[in-house]
């Protein structure tokens, strides 16, 4: 009887740990339009678009984006570990708790918008605030739809006001 107890414990602490480890990270697919930018995370050069970023930062925790490539300007951006709830670290939470460290992770990719130099000498500006809030009432928008609460021309006429803000 006391064999099957300890194998129990043995089980759920092994479980648990592996539950743990495995949710302790998380990753999101960083890609731009156009393609092959340079990356910069927190004011360090990571790479060139698509890259594929990884960390176990705990939750809450915010990456700053630079992304530059020549003839375009330079765009800013962040993005932060609250994004998307983890299942497994949650579940592991339960039987330990720092897990819920790491309860939270990032969206699976997320695509950043470069747009051309047009020539004149306005500073780059970081469009964080702006492209944000567009793609989040556009996604709120869309939203609206998939629930049947606004109609598909209600939908497409608000998305153009949107698009063309």
């Amino acid at each position: 009887m006391k064999s099957i107890h300890s194998f129990k414990k043995i089980t759920a602490v092994t479980i648990s740990t592996s539950i743990l480890f495995a949710s302790c990270a998380s990753k999101t697919m960083i890609q731009s339009n156009p393609s092959n930018a340079k990356l910069y995370i927190n004011n360090e050069f990571v790479g060139n678009t698509p890259f594929d970023y990884k960390d176990s930062k705990i939750v809450g925790s915010t990456n700053d984006v630079k992304l530059e490539k020549e003839g375009y300007e330079t765009f800013y951006s962040s993005f932060s570990r609250s994004e998307k709830a983890d299942v497994g670290a949650i579940i592991g939470g339960v039987f330990l708790l720092f897990p819920f460290l790491w309860t939270m992770k990032y969206k699976d990719s997320r695509t950043y918008e470069l747009l051309p130099v047009n020539g004149s000498s306005q500073k780059n500006e970081p469009l964080t605030s702006v492209t944000d809030s567009k793609a989040k009432r556009l996604r709120d928008l869309k939203q609206l739809l998939d629930e049947e609460v606004i109609t598909k021309a209600e939908f497409e006429k608000e998305k153009e006001k949107i698009l063309n803000e």
